[in-house]
């Protein structure tokens, strides 16, 4: 409940960003120009360094608000998925990895990062969106074109 609570409240706080008239390509995020499967993979990325850096305030802040931007501009079965992807990301979060050369210099080393990545690159994620993303290789300005302001 808490974590879905999060996400609407950080929904709510990247309503500003969004452009419907113009498509501001050096302002504004690129992801209505990527495809709904490639914002899919990137929300859920964005989701999984988030849920690794909760520890890390501005991390985890703008982790999350980067993933609820990616909420807008990807087109999946939220009936289904509303929170799809965290079973993954549990999962590969929860991967004990370890690196004798890193951790005889650093204790403490968790490679949250890269077990992120490896979540971004991985079947199971390449599987969910098969399942989930609905039309996968359209974009966000291709179905939501500008409107023209008729004077």
């Amino acid at each position: 409940m808490r974590y879905v609570s999060a996400m609407v409240v950080l929904a709510l706080a990247t309503i500003p960003f969004i452009s419907q008239a113009k498509d501001h390509t050096v302002h504004a995020p690129q992801a209505g120009g990527r495809t709904y499967a490639q914002n899919y993979k990137d929300m859920v990325l964005a989701d999984c360094i988030a849920t690794a850096y909760q520890n890390e305030p501005q991390a985890a802040k703008d982790a999350g608000s980067s993933a609820s931007a990616l909420m807008d501009w990807t087109y999946f079965d939220l009936e289904k998925a509303p929170t799809a992807g965290k079973p993954l990301i549990d999962r590969f979060l929860a991967r004990d990895y370890q690196n004798p050369l890193v951790e005889s210099e650093m204790k403490g080393v968790r490679f949250e990062l890269l077990k992120c990545l490896d979540l971004y690159h991985s079947k199971d994620l390449d599987n969910q969106v098969k399942q989930l993303v609905i039309k996968p290789s359209h974009t966000y300005r291709q179905d939501n074109p500008p409107s023209v302001e008729k004077n």
